[in-house]
Parts: structure tokens; sequence; C-alpha cells
């Protein structure tokens, strides 16, 4: 289950960052890093808002001063809180608060493999949002395309609709 993760990130953070800086290359990697821990057989430490919090602090202390740096490595510790909201790890107190609950690791199934035929429906979900994110920040034009790969950012033209007001 990777474009579940991909998709709900990259959309995600766009809608609400609109960040024209923002790498997300590194995004994709952050809201995917977790799904490594499936080998473990129960959610580990990438699934800790914890460990998420710790990730973000260490890129803004080790990147004072480079700019550049910091903006691309902070699509790290925003995929990883990504993923903790689009895994539903949050809804597992002792893989969520690890280690402030306990040294041990969950004893649950990691929730990418907890939701049997749902996965199905979830990637297929992800896959139509991935589309439509392609296509509505204009990734579906090849020097848009080769322009993001090179450098994880969008084009301009691809800001969020603004939202009205009541």
């Amino acid at each position: 289950m990777l474009i579940w993760y991909v998709a709900t990130a990259v959309a995600g953070v766009w809608a609400v960052f609109d960040s024209p800086a923002l790498d997300y290359r590194f995004v994709m990697v952050g809201a995917v890093l977790p799904v490594g821990e499936v080998v473990l057989g129960r959610p580990g430490p990438l699934h800790s808002l914890v460990t998420a919090v710790a990730v973000l602090a260490v890129v803004m202390l080790a990147t004072r001063g480079r700019r550049v740096l910091r903006r691309r490595l902070l699509g790290i510790p925003i995929g990883l809180l990504a993923h903790l909201v689009f895994s539903a790890s949050w809804a597992d107190t002792d893989a969520f608060w690890w280690p402030l609950t306990g040294l041990g690791l969950s004893d649950a199934e990691p929730p990418e493999l907890a939701r049997g035929a749902l996965t199905v429906v979830l990637e297929l979900a992800g896959i139509a949002l991935g589309l439509w994110w392609i296509r509505r920040v204009g990734l579906d034009e090849r020097p848009a395309r080769e322009d993001f790969r090179r450098t994880g950012r969008l084009p301009r033209a691809a800001a969020p609709p603004v939202q009205g007001t009541c």
C-alpha cells in the first residue's frame, strides 16, 4: 500500500501549505517510510508522533543557516506526519505515542496490513486522487513533469483553489 500514502500526502500538503519552495519528492519519501516497518509485523517507531516530531527537530537544528537544504528536508517529517493521519496510526495509542507509553512496541498489526480488502479500495482511491492531483497541478505536461523530477517543485500556476468564506 504505497499509492494511497503518496497521493494523500502530496495532495493534502499541496492543499494546506501551497508552498512554492517545498520539495514534494521528500514529502513522498516521508509518507512511505513507515510502510517499511511491515517487516516487523507491527507498527514501529516510524508510526509514532514522537518520532515525526523528533525528525522535524533534527531537520530544523541540523539545517540552521542552510535554507535550501532545510526546505528540501522538511518534506520528510511532513510526509511522516501525513502518513500518521492517513494510516490512522493515531488509533493505536501504544504505537502513536511510543515511547511515551512504554519502550515496548505495539502488539497490533501494522495499519498498512490491518485493513484487509479495504486496502484495495484505498489504493484505487489513491490512484484516482493521484491522477486528479497530477492534472490539477499541471504535471501532465512534459516540461512541468521534467522540472518536478529535477527540483521536486510544482508549477507556480498549480495553486490550490481558494475556499470562500461564510
